[in-house]
C-alpha cells in the first residue's frame, strides 16, 4: 500500500470537505489514534498507523487489502465515495437530509430523493453540497448532493428532486463484489 500522491490527497480532502466540511482534520487524528489513508489498485483504504505498521510485513502480492475502502479514484482522475465510509462520515457531516418511511425503499434502490420523500433538512444546506442521508430514526442510509438548497426546498414542487443519489447502503447487496 503506497501514500497517496499530493494530488490526489488534494482531490481527497476536497471530495471529504465537502461532505464533512473542516471536520475532516477528526479523521486523522482521532482519540484512538492516528489514521491516514493509503491506496491501492486506485482504492483508498483509510487505516490506522498501527495496523499499517503490522501490514507492511505481508508480501505486497499477496495483501488484498488492509483498512477501509473509502472510495476509488476513476480513470479520469476523480475520487468516487463508496458507501464503505459512510459509517466514518456519518458522526462528522454538516448536512443531513432524513427520509420519510415511504421513501426510504425508493433511495435504497437508487432513486433520487423527491421533496414528497422529504421528512427534514438541515440549515443552511447550499445547493450542490455533500448531504447524508438518515431515515426518520437517524440510522444513515446513504450520502448524495443537494439538488435544491433548504430555501428552495421549501418551495419546490412535490416530485421534484431536493436529494442526487450517490450511495446507498443498498449497494452491500446490489454490487458485493465491487466494494473491496
Amino acid at each position: 500500500m503506497k501514500r497517496l500522491s499530493e494530488e490526489r490527497t488534494k482531490i481527497l480532502f476536497e471530495k471529504l470537505a465537502k461532505y464533512i466540511g473542516p471536520n475532516v482534520k477528526l479523521l486523522i487524528e482521532r482519540p484512538d489514534g492516528i489514521y491516514c489513508f493509503r491506496e491501492q489498485k486506485d482504492r483508498v483504504y483509510y487505516i490506522s498507523e498501527k495496523i499499517l505498521k503490522l501490514a507492511e510485513n505481508v508480501p505486497p502480492t499477496q495483501l488484498i487489502c488492509a483498512g477501509t475502502c473509502f472510495g476509488k479514484f476513476t480513470k479520469t482522475n476523480k475520487f468516487r465515495l463508496h458507501i464503505t465510509a459512510l459509517n466514518y462520515l456519518a458522526p462528522y457531516a454538516q448536512s443531513k437530509i432524513w427520509l420519510k418511511p415511504s421513501a426510504e425503499q425508493q433511495f435504497l434502490y437508487g432513486n433520487h430523493v423527491s421533496k414528497s420523500g422529504l421528512g427534514r433538512i438541515s440549515e443552511n444546506t447550499e445547493k450542490y453540497q455533500g448531504v447524508l442521508v438518515y431515515n426518520m430514526a437517524d440510522l444513515p442510509l446513504g450520502f448524495g448532493v443537494a439538488a435544491r438548497s433548504t430555501a428552495d426546498c421549501k418551495h419546490a414542487d412535490p416530485l421534484a428532486s431536493v436529494c442526487f443519489h450517490q450511495a446507498d447502503i443498498g449497494e452491500y447487496i446490489r454490487s458485493e463484489e465491487d466494494l473491496l
